[in-house]
């Protein structure tokens, strides 16, 4: 996978020059990197492990 063409967002409620994560979709996968360091390592996530992520972020579960 060519990552250097990946359409990386990051929140609409991050603000401007907030440090924040930016995700990006691609190839099945859902990637994650600091905005801060956009060379740096970037996190790649399965659907299924994305979901569970996102359902214990709203869920306010702290692991």
């Amino acid at each position: 996978m060519d990552r250097s063409r990946v359409a990386w967002r990051k929140s609409s409620r991050s603000g401007e020059g907030a440090n924040c994560v930016e995700v990006a979709h691609a190839d099945g996968l859902y990637l994650v990197r600091d905005s801060k360091n956009l060379e740096g390592p970037k996190l790649a996530f399965t659907a299924v492990e994305w979901r569970a992520f996102l359902v214990d972020l709203r869920s306010g579960d702290p692991h």
